[in-house]
């Protein structure tokens, strides 16, 4: 019998969901109602706090989670999955509120379901990203940014037209991705 040089238990990173990683994601999907109720009622200090939070989380559960081995297909889809929920709900306060148009909101959500059925994550692969999905991803954090940071601080820069521009850009731009995605699915087979 061969002893083991390292005695301390190994495991795989599915094995549990109790990880550092996706307890800051479960924090950023807690936020998820209480963002959009401070945005729709004007609460935007606690608007810009929470925004925080979820975007350190979002950029702090990726890296810890392959830090510690813990990552996983569905620690991948937990963090997307919240991302989605997460601006398309906040980005449905702003559109409610009058500072976006109400199209985005739901393209956001359905380019994550597409991503999702085409990444095939629900059978446990690994999410697939596209260079355009990966900096619409980011765009949308920013998108939700602009107008909570702008009424949380008072300032009267970038002009309102100026943010609902950037809403239609962004409109564009999910609908390229989710075209793009289509195509490539449609070659693949």
């Amino acid at each position: 019998m061969t002893e083991n040089p390292d005695p301390s238990p190994k495991r795989a990173p599915s094995q549990t969901w109790l990880t550092w990683a996706n307890g800051l994601t479960l924090l950023r999907l807690i936020a998820i109602g209480p963002s959009a109720w401070a945005i729709l009622s004007g609460h935007w200090l606690l608007a810009a706090l929470l925004f925080a939070l979820a975007a350190l989380t979002d950029l702090a559960d990726g890296p810890l989670a392959r830090r510690y081995g813990q990552a996983s297909p569905i620690g991948g889809l937990f963090d997307h999955g919240t991302d989605a929920l997460f601006v398309s709900t906040t980005l449905g306060a702003l559109a409610a509120a009058g500072y976006i148009n109400p199209l985005l909101p739901v393209l956001v959500a359905l380019a994550f379901i597409q991503y999702m059925f085409d990444s095939k994550a629900l059978a446990g692969a690994e999410l697939r990203t596209s260079i355009l999905g990966r900096n619409n991803g980011i765009a949308y954090f920013v998108m939700v940014g602009i107008p909570v940071v702008r009424e949380a601080l008072g300032l009267s820069w970038p002009p309102l037209g100026w943010i609902a521009a950037l809403a239609w850009l962004l409109v564009l731009s999910t609908a390229a991705s989710m075209l793009d995605r289509g195509i490539t699915l449609l070659r693949q087979r």
